[in-house]
């Protein structure tokens, strides 16, 4: 249990520091930033309490804001993450697996785990993106924001389950 915690702080460390030092200065075309971040959320077992979820992603939310200087915006975006994962996860894994799984390609299927992956992202994405731009009177660039985003987050996340899975 407690190399399970000491596991999780080693990742929540490690992906705070890889998205405040590089991804955060990352813009494809103006449009595109990777939200690597919200990886450890998505990778929580599917038997961990939702207080205790939303918990880990409000202080791994929070310490991206204050190390961006984004005043609650991604504390607010993740804790809706995690308020809808197990959502979610009922959505698109079968019903018999959802006790105690880690989603993963190699538990749920690449087609299964894609589409968890894209629906939990493009929702993270557009919380987070909506209290950004606080306006829809540009809501052409919103969206592609959003979408740009989403797609390049999810190749980063697929990239990593590929490499950590071998």
């Amino acid at each position: 249990m407690i190399i399970n915690y000491l596991h999780k702080i080693g990742w929540f460390i490690g992906l705070v520091l890889l998205q405040v030092l590089i991804l955060n200065n990352v813009h494809i075309a103006g449009y595109a930033t990777p939200f690597l971040y919200i990886y450890l959320i998505l990778k929580f077992e599917s038997d961990v309490p939702r207080n205790v979820l939303m918990l880990w992603a409000f202080f791994l939310g929070l310490t991206i804001d204050i190390l961006s200087d984004t005043p609650g915006m991604n504390a607010a975006a993740t804790v809706m993450l995690a308020f809808l994962r197990p959502v979610f996860l009922r959505l698109f894994v079968p019903r018999d697996t959802v006790d105690s799984l880690v989603p993963a390609i190699r538990t749920m299927g690449v087609s299964s785990f894609l589409k968890y992956l894209i629906v939990s992202v493009f929702v993270h994405h557009g919380m987070l993106l909506t209290i950004e731009f606080f306006s829809f009177a540009h809501i052409g660039t919103l969206l592609l924001r959003i979408v740009a985003s989403t797609l390049l987050t999810v190749t980063c996340i697929m990239a990593m389950e590929g490499i950590r899975k071998r």
